[in-house]
């Protein structure tokens, strides 16, 4: 996943020491030397008094900015040269960039151990100081959307440094049918700290948390949940029903977030207008409902042709009538069980990465070389995986949680992706290098098909290849057919909320109703299942985040495709495409490629690949 550098929802963590496993802990096995990230390249230290300083020059620069501009855009913009406007875009922009290195470092390193009092506190100081400084800042794309669209197009026609900044412009003018006054935003803005943002952190400080009870360990969910991919299916059983205990006994608690913020997200839609339950996150991505729509419809309707077939396959394989719902991660027979070590998960992605382009390797080595991953499980430490551009003034960072199975270099290659494309796009700057959703995935995605590929190429042990190609199957369905389901598992609990809180009970019906229309009757559901709804991080920090990752999937199956049969000069844009960050829409994004997401068959394309393969799947069967 990706995330963008304001959005202190997700981020990771920094420390320079070792970690031995504490009582309780699953036993870490030996990967070699796993990295740890060092946030020096964005402050020295939590106590720091360049931290500090930088802070109190936030809280003063951006009241000074309010006093200096506000009420005075229109009059500036009227002027002839339009200079003085092109100014105050400049320091809105050094402004953001500021806040969001201090706001990067906070959350970077309270996700290392969300159970730390000392990082909880910095992460909520400094969150209420940026709320506090980015308040008198409200009122500037406000004030600039109450500008007459002539005027304004005028001003970036006549003056460069002013059309530098168009397609920022461009894009809050989107924004503006659904702006509410100064004060109201102002309000909004405000309570966020004491709303959405305080049950976030609930959600997040509750998860890490967690232990489960593992034949008599004391799991932390990171573990935990590795061991669903265990060869032992006696392990996987353990470890669902472990699982399902400590999700039920906190079911209360996860409900009662979801409805609270179902809820809060109900009451901005309605003042500022969106009609779908969506349509706040499809503005955000710059992307049309109607194209997201299409998109969830052609992923559900191929339901059969994809992951039921698929699950029949698998069960069929693994010798049983049926996949139990820990059977579905599951490792083929034909799957090597040994642990890929770091060093070998480093060569294998800068490899196939350097194979495409030695430009990206290039820039995915600096991770390595330069301590911008963080890679061992600790207590404590945000699970999942994620990659946070910070600002373009420093460089990303790249959290995950290695393991040495198979789907940790997999992984390791989604989130180099990510990496690169921030690294490429940061020169953007602050305000434009971020991303739409939507794309933002897509690089992330290429280097996951770039790495799988290269493996693919060098097996010739059929039943390796089998294992190979089965498990990108199971990626792949994880990324689109999971996550649509997510996505209208989401629509449905958001649509109830409308009209009255949801039981628990309910919340779990809703979440077996979409998994069994999504996983087919080869998946039996056991008791325990309804409750896995209640970790899925996406659902409290981004609500409807989800289909992005079905989106970029899809695109990146037609990227490729064209990639395979092009003759030369795909790098060049695919790095052009990369570079122009949130400049760009993404029909002109995809257009250089032949590619158009508004195109009803678009998606059938992309889908069709990952049938492709179970079709090979299923002709090794014959």
């Amino acid at each position: 996943m990706t995330i963008a550098a304001n959005d202190f929802s997700y981020l990771g963590f920094a420390n320079r020491c070792s970690w031995a496993p504490q009582t309780g802990q699953a036993a870490v096995p030996d990967l070699g030397n796993l990295p740890e990230w060092n946030l020096a390249d964005l402050y020295p230290g939590p106590d720091s008094a360049e931290l500090k300083a930088d802070i109190e020059k936030a809280m003063r620069e951006a009241a000074s900015f309010e006093e200096r501009w506000k009420g005075k855009l229109a009059g500036e913009l009227a002027k002839a040269d339009g200079g003085a406007f092109a100014q105050s875009i400049r320091e809105f922009e050094a402004l953001n960039e500021l806040m969001g290195r201090i706001g990067s470092y906070a959350g970077l390193y309270y996700y290392g151990d969300t159970t730390d009092p000392q990082r909880m506190k910095l992460f909520g100081d400094v969150q209420q100081k940026l709320t506090d400084a980015s308040t008198h800042l409200i009122f500037y794309s406000l004030e600039i959307n109450r500008i007459d669209g002539t005027v304004l197009e005028q001003a970036m026609n006549a003056n460069a440094d002013i059309a530098h900044y168009r397609p920022w412009l461009t894009d809050l003018r989107l924004d503006k049918p659904y702006e509410l006054d100064d004060k109201l935003e102002q309000l909004f803005h405000e309570k966020s700290v004491t709303g959405f943002s305080a049950w976030n952190r609930l959600f997040d400080e509750t998860m890490a948390g967690l232990r489960f009870d593992v034949d008599g360990q004391q799991l932390s969910i990171e573990p935990t949940l590795n061991m669903l991919q265990d060869a032992d299916g006696a392990v996987r059983k353990k470890a669902s029903e472990a699982l399902a205990r400590t999700f039920g006994a906190n079911l209360r608690l996860f409900t009662l977030i979801t409805n609270t913020l179902a809820k809060d997200k109900e009451i901005s839609d309605r003042w500022r207008g969106f009609s779908d339950i969506a349509d706040s996150r499809h503005l955000s991505n710059r992307v049309e409902r109607a194209v997201v729509d299409a998109l969830s419809r052609a992923v559900q309707a191929a339901y059969p042709r994809i992951s039921h077939r698929y699950y029949a396959l698998k069960a069929k394989w693994l010798g049983l009538e049926k996949l139990e719902n820990w059977d579905r991660n599951a490792p083929l027979p034909e799957t090597p069980q040994a642990l890929i070590p770091w060093d070998e998960a480093r060569e294998t992605v800068l490899t196939a990465y350097g194979n495409f382009a030695p430009e990206m390797a290039d820039i995915a080595k600096r991770f390595f070389d330069n301590n911008w991953i963080d890679a061992p499980v600790r207590p404590g430490k945000a699970p999942g995986a994620f990659a946070h551009p910070t600002v373009p003034s420093a460089h990303p960072y790249v959290l995950l949680n290695y393991m040495g199975k198979p789907r940790d270099v997999m992984t390791l290659a989604h989130e180099l992706g990510h990496g690169v494309h921030q690294v490429l796009a940061g020169k953007q700057g602050a305000l434009m290098a971020s991303t739409p959703l939507t794309l933002a995935e897509t690089a992330s995605v290429f280097g996951e098909m770039l790495t799988f590929r290269s493996l693919l190429a060098k097996t010739k042990d059929k039943r390796e290849r089998k294992a190979m190609l089965a498990q990108k199957a199971e990626d792949m369905i994880n990324t689109v057919v999971r996550q649509i389901a997510f996505y209208e598992f989401e629509r449905r609990v958001h649509t109830e909320r409308r009209e009255g809180e949801l039981t628990s009970d309910r919340i779990c019906e809703i979440w077996m109703d979409v998994q069994r229309e999504s996983l087919g009757d080869a998946v039996r559901l056991n008791p325990g299942y309804e409750t896995f709804w209640t970790y899925i991080p996406h659902f409290i920090h981004s609500p409807f985040y989800v289909y992005a990752y079905a989106f970029g999937d899809c695109l990146v199956n037609s990227l490729y495709a064209v990639y395979q049969n092009a003759e030369a000069g795909f790098q060049e844009k695919y790095f052009e495409m990369l570079k122009a960050g949130g400049t760009k829409h993404h029909k002109e994004l995809l257009a250089p490629f032949g590619l158009d997401a508004t195109d009803p068959d678009f998606w059938n394309k992309g889908l069709s690949v990952i049938e492709g393969i179970i079709d090979e799947l299923e002709e090794m069967e014959a």
